[in-house]
């Protein structure tokens, strides 16, 4: 059990009936401000399609950069959605519905295969990075330490289903892009999970925001469908601005960065591993299609560069950074981030060895 799980059922012994009223209220006040904002934005989004419909009408149109931008944000947005409510439930589902002690049960006592055995939860789960989030959250406050918390974030998107079936199908005449991809996901997100492990606090790798979150969890009162939507309310809340945030930086950068710069870099064994990773934090594509993306770019890029794209992307990508930011502090992104390029770097140019 993890000290964060600790630290919150004690602060929840000593919370009396009115603050459960008032953790109470403030869901129902978050649920209506919700509400509102949902309505505000559909109007936005119905706005945008008005003039969008009248311009051509009108002999105007955005420059081809700012068509760009618009473009690339909206479908990064559209594309992560659905996983994103997804991880939500599936949170809710963990936190609210589970059995105390259900993972206690089922899962080995030993550390390392304790981790071992919580990347390959991925597996059961179609969801890709962006919906790992708050799941991975649902997962903390029922008792995962902060290091198998980081396990399974890692190593869930490159295991799940819909990955690996999409990887064969797209990389089927070449088997060692999707052993290299699979195998390297298991062991990054591993080792990340042994490295944090060995810290003095993993507790002080969450922000004092989640904290206080995992506090109001443990605190509610009333019935499971009560608790269920007030979760979905706090966790939709929450991560639905670090999408749209990270949705538009992706499609900024992504407007600014010519593509050329890094096609030009790919008959290099070292300098294409390194662009292609480039290329996976800035176009933050889903990990159930990055392979059907990537494809294109097979006959350019070498075989360790594109297990290098696939790896280190569902990992570590800017979309997926404002979503974690809403669990981890900046400090440990940054060194989470360069760990993970590392390896990825590592694993790419060993494949460009080997084969």
């Amino acid at each position: 059990m993890s000290s964060t799980r600790s630290t919150l059922d004690g602060h929840a012994d000593h919370t009396g009936h009115d603050e459960h009223e008032g953790h109470t209220h403030s869901a129902s006040v978050t649920g209506r401000q919700l509400l509102v904002r949902i309505g505000v934005g559909v109007g936005v989004v119905a706005l945008l399609f008005a003039v969008r419909a009248l311009i051509p009408g009108l002999g105007w149109s955005l420059p081809n950069r700012m068509q760009d931008f618009v473009t690339l944000s909206i479908s990064v947005i559209v594309e992560s959605l659905p996983f994103v409510l997804l991880g939500i439930v599936l949170a809710v589902i963990v936190q609210v519905w589970l059995p105390a002690g259900f993972f206690d049960r089922i899962l080995p006592k030993n550390p390392v295969a304790r981790r071992a055995c919580i990347s390959l939860i991925g597996m059961l789960l179609p969801v890709c990075e962006c919906g790992n989030v708050p799941l991975a959250r649902g997962l903390i406050i029922r008792g995962f330490t902060v290091p198998e918390s980081l396990t399974f974030l890692l190593a869930a998107p490159i295991l799940n289903p819909i990955t690996i079936i999409t990887t064969q199908q797209a990389f089927g005449g070449d088997p060692i892009i999707l052993i290299a991809r699979l195998v390297g996901g298991f062991v990054i997100a591993n080792t990340i999970g042994w490295l944090y492990s060995k810290h003095s606090d993993p507790d002080a790798l969450l922000t004092p925001g989640f904290v206080r979150e995992c506090a109001i969890a443990h605190d509610e009162s009333g019935s499971r469908l009560v608790r269920s939507l007030a979760m979905f309310v706090r966790e939709t809340t929450g991560i639905m601005p670090a999408l749209i945030i990270g949705s538009l930086v992706a499609g900024g950068i992504q407007t600014i960065v010519p593509r050329d710069v890094l096609v030009a870099l790919g008959s290099n064994p070292v300098w294409s591993v390194l662009a292609l990773m480039v290329l996976a934090f800035v176009v933050s594509v889903c990990s159930n299609v990055d392979a059907f993306f990537i494809l294109s770019f097979g006959g350019i890029f070498s075989t360790g560069a594109i297990v290098s794209f696939l790896t280190f992307g569902p990992m570590i990508d800017v979309k997926m950074l404002a979503l974690m930011r809403t669990t981890f502090t900046t400090k440990t992104l940054v060194q989470v981030s360069v760990l993970v390029g590392l390896m990825a770097a590592a694993l790419g140019l060993a494949v460009n060895v080997l084969v």
